[in-house]
């Protein structure tokens, strides 16, 4: 059984490199375009990690993340800030809401899927 992953990301071609990027290495990668599609996601599934966009419109990933946390199945679940929000106190302030992590946008392609690897070995 293979791995499953959320991303929650409203940008298409991010959504597409980190798809193709996790999938050729055995991940099941599940994309939501907002952070209500992502709640609706987790309501019948449980993903063994979720990446989750910090700067989306119509809900953040501050405060899905924050919902997510109140959801007991998905106490276990690690979910990593997929951000460019890189300017001091951004790394702290996705803690506080309750990410497991944080992983800088831009990706290194090279690096991606190990880190990723990582956060669901722990």
């Amino acid at each position: 059984m293979s791995t499953k992953i959320l991303y929650i990301e409203d940008n298409p071609d991010n959504q597409k490199l980190v798809f193709r990027l996790l999938s050729v290495h055995g991940f099941d990668v599940h994309l939501a375009d907002s952070g209500p599609d992502g709640l609706e996601f987790v309501k019948t599934n449980t993903p063994d990690l979720i990446l989750m966009d910090i700067s989306m419109p119509q809900m953040d990933g501050y405060t899905v993340t924050k919902i997510m946390r109140n959801s007991s199945h998905l106490d276990h679940v690690p979910i990593i800030a997929l951000t460019a929000n890189v300017m001091k106190g951004d790394r702290e302030k996705t803690i506080e809401a309750g990410c497991n992590g944080y992983i800088q946008k831009p990706i290194d392609i090279d690096t991606f899927p190990d880190q990723v690897q990582q956060f669901i070995d722990l």
